[in-house]
């Protein structure tokens, strides 16, 4: 039997979803977008609509950030994306840099 994709997911994971899903929720009605409108201006269905305001985890990146896009909510996305915000990752990235470059030596031809 298949283990549901919410299932697998890390719990701190799951939860960001679901107030994703929330808060999409909230902005498109906020908006007075229909949940009708917002599916034709995301190219998708009511029912993969309903799956985003859940924050299901079987719905594609792609999808979110497009009803995201719609919603004017997208530099959400770029500020994760965005290298220089995450001190964590570049501190983890400057601890495997090599600590000494050494030059390439040069192989002696004899002449």
């Amino acid at each position: 039997m298949k283990t549901p994709a919410h299932n697998s997911l890390p719990r701190s994971a799951r939860s960001a979803l679901l107030k994703l899903g929330e808060d999409i929720a909230i902005a498109r009605k906020k908006r007075r977008i229909s949940t009708v409108s917002m599916a034709e201006r995301a190219f998708i269905s009511r029912g993969t609509l309903y799956k985003v305001e859940k924050g299901d985890p079987s719905v594609s990146l792609g999808i979110y950030a497009t009803v995201l896009s719609i919603l004017g909510l997208a530099d959400g996305l770029a500020a994760v994306a965005d290298r220089r915000g995450d001190s964590l990752g570049l501190d983890i990235e400057e601890d495997r840099l090599p600590k000494k470059v050494q030059p390439r030596r040069r192989k002696w031809t004899g002449s």
